[in-house]
């Protein structure tokens, strides 16, 4: 009988038949383990004109040429030859949650090592290595980190598309016969093709995503028995990869899990690595770009933090401007030495304001990009990537460094570490503006692979110097966000648009598969810069305050008002952020006729936050309905507290009236079965609801 091996528990486990030639088949995944069984065992037979000896279709990474006649995961050759890879000779190595599949191919000479990882929060993650076992170059054309499995029949597939200002917007098709692609080219993540998708049958639902920040593809094949191949990976530019004798290939780690909770828990739990070895409470934070963009100046600034801890503001990040001559977005990246001209005592003098008033203090870096109009580029133009006999291909006036050389990635260390080290600094934006174009290196081959691999490298080497630092992943806004990223850094910029209604699709998309604390969610003004949609404070605060809070304006240029106004939402932001972040409390629902809802709950609070977009077509709104991950605390709650204090509501009825200040208690599972009866918001407004265990009632878990 053939060997079975398990990955996983509970009910999120992938089983696995060796055989003793070809490719590992998926006997079940998604489900609970599977018992051994003869059944297993049992050769299918093809009709009439195909292949004598049936091969399976439903394999992890299959490739081509010996009866599989898919879309291989694996494909390379060595000048033309070995073309054809058949593994087999299956070994298993297992050491506590990590099993490791080797297998060879004695003809081709090649060795593959396929990594499967059972996680404490049900996630399992793969990755593949392909190592040369020959005497001559492999040149590998793809070799896709992971191979899972969806049901046949009607398969219904959320992935998420947009631009820039417009991330993470929802998208859901129905997977039809033939294959279903996505690859993106752009030499990050991008804004548009994000490697994250979420797969529904009636029988099975599972997200699965890519942990690299580079070129990337998904490819969904059919199988000949009407089931599925979901494959991730790399993609590679022509002769991008090509291995010496005894070199190996080493992929991307693909993850795949049951739902959005489990994708949070390992993010929390395993992936991101936290200074001290734990999250502290998220700063509500101060970015000063919208506020100033390149207009530093020093008492201004000093101006600005004060009256940012006045309204009780932890965190102050300098953006974009404080170095070379930069007084605009054409000139002086890559030469990162402080502006004498804006900061004549250096940045030391705003840092110590910034840290006296109790507040972290955090600065921008743009480190992989450089200007054509730069002292670093007047000295070393060939450090730029770049194809000869091409063009320079200028995208916001940047061309990208070369981080595979080890003198630019020095030097760019050095002038990193420069600034960490002589300052208070707890906090690094690492931006990145544009995407690749002719990323070739001095030898005319594509680059985009090492190139993403040096700036991880670089970004681990900013980390083990200055382990206390944390790092926010920007790249035009979410153009960086994926796992491979969020490994190295503590938040990300969701979205270069602040403008709040722009912000309820981007941040719900998002939540998909990042934590609410990761995503940086600021207040900005009005009107909006990026759209000049004018919007009250409220809503603006209420859209933000789930997440990592912040404020990107000038707190200068606040009426008194809005000044007092702010202050309540960072109040409540502080006194709500251990719920509304802590593990397992998030919930979201699907929008009704232009409602968003979100929020988090405790046995102890429930906070519910009520977001309406467009206006809404129905005559009444619909009952807000919790989901059962809420309404399980069980007991009679009441409304404790409204945010703002008076909603902007087109209509309000006695009741809803009495519901909303606390003077009638209802029993939490009604509010899964008939709902709560809400008011209709006016377009573009919102409020935040606290709930609490009723007095003399009781809750249970």
């Amino acid at each position: 009988m053939s060997e079975i091996v398990i990955i996983g528990e509970g009910d999120f486990t992938l089983g696995l038949r060796l055989p003793e030639r070809g490719m590992p088949e998926i006997l079940s995944f998604g489900g609970p383990a599977v018992p051994v069984d003869p059944l297993f065992d049992i050769e299918r037979s093809s009709r009439i004109n195909g292949m004598d000896v049936a091969v399976p279709s439903a394999v992890l990474l299959p490739t081509g040429g010996m009866g599989f006649f898919g879309w291989p995961a694996i494909a390379g050759h060595r000048a033309g030859r070995d073309f054809v890879a058949q593994f087999g000779g299956w070994t298993v190595e297992r050491n506590g949650n990590r099993t490791v599949l080797n297998g060879t191919d004695t003809v081709a000479k090649l060795g593959i090592a396929i990594t499967l990882i059972t996680h404490a929060s049900g996630l399992i993650s793969m990755a593949t290595r392909l190592t040369n076992r020959g005497d001559a170059d492999y040149q590998l054309d793809r070799c896709m980190a992971a191979t899972f499995l969806a049901p046949a029949g009607d398969v219904q597939l959320m992935s998420f598309t947009g631009i820039w200002g417009r991330e993470f917007q929802t998208r859901r098709e129905l997977l039809g016969a033939g294959i279903w692609s996505q690859e993106s080219r752009r030499g990050r993540t991008s804004h548009d093709r994000f490697p994250m998708l979420f797969i529904e049958s009636e029988s099975q639902v599972f997200g699965v995503t890519l942990g690299w920040s580079g070129n990337h593809q998904m490819v969904i094949d059919r199988t000949d028995d009407g089931q599925r191949l979901v494959h991730l990976g790399e993609l590679f530019e022509p002769g991008e990869i090509v291995l010496a004798p005894g070199e190996s290939y080493e992929s991307p780690v693909a993850y795949a899990g049951a739902d959005t909770d489990d994708f949070h828990a390992f993010v929390r739990e395993e992936l991101t690595q936290w200074p001290g070895g734990k999250m502290s409470p998220r700063p509500v934070t101060l970015n000063t770009w919208e506020g100033n963009y390149f207009n530093h100046q020093m008492a201004s600034l000093q101006e600005q933090a004060t009256a940012a801890a006045e309204l009780g503001i932890e965190r102050f990040v300098l953006d974009d401007g404080w170095f070379g001559k930069r007084d605009n977005d054409t000139t002086s990246l890559g030469d990162w030495d402080i502006d004498a001209r804006k900061y004549p005592e250096g940045l030391k003098p705003l840092v110590d304001h910034v840290t006296g008033l109790g507040m972290q203090f955090g600065i921008w870096f743009e480190p992989e990009m450089i200007n054509a109009v730069s002292e670093l580029y007047k000295a070393h133009p060939d450090w730029a990537l770049q194809i000869d006999g091409r063009p320079l291909l200028e995208s916001r006036n940047q061309l990208v460094l070369d981080l595979t050389r080890q003198e630019v990635s020095d030097y760019l260390f050095a002038k990193i570490d420069a600034v960490l080290a002589n300052h208070a600094v707890s906090y690094v934006k690492w931006d990145m503006n544009r995407d690749l174009t002719h990323a070739g290196g001095r030898d005319g081959k594509a680059k985009f692979a090492v190139q993403t691999r040096a700036v991880y490298a670089l970004m681990d080497r900013v980390r083990a110097a200055h382990p206390d630092v944390e790092i926010e992943s920007c790249a035009s806004g979410g153009g960086r966000i994926d796992y491979g990223a969020l490994a190295r850094t503590q938040r990300v910029w969701t979205s270069d648009c602040t403008d709040a209604l722009e912000r309820l699709e981007i941040q719900r998309g998002a939540s998909v598969f990042v934590p609410p604390e990761i995503l940086g969610s600021h207040i900005s003004a009005s009107p909006n810069h990026q759209t000049g949609r004018r919007h009250t404070l409220a809503f603006r605060a209420l859209v933000a305050i789930a997440y990592h809070f912040g404020v990107e304006l000038n707190p200068l240029e606040l009426a008194d008002g809005e000044r007092e106004e702010l202050k309540v939402y960072i109040e409540a932001h502080k006194r709500l952020r251990d719920l509304l972040h802590a593990p397992g409390a998030a919930f979201r629902l699907e929008p009704l006729d232009g409602r968003y809802v979100w929020g988090a709950a405790s046995a102890e609070k429930i906070v519910v936050i009520v977001a309406q977009g467009p206006q809404m077509v129905g005559e009444q709104p619909a009952p807000l309905k919790l989901p059962d991950s809420v309404t399980h605390f069980g007991g009679r709650w009441t409304v404790a507290n409204v945010l703002p204090a008076k909603p902007h509501f087109i209509r309000i009825s006695e009741g809803q009236t009495k519901l909303l200040a606390g003077e009638i208690g209802f029993d939490l599972a009604n509010a899964s079965l008939a709902g709560l009866p809400l008011p209709m918001l006016r377009p573009e407004s919102a409020m935040l609801l606290e709930l609490q265990p009723a007095k003399g009632g009781k809750t249970h878990g």
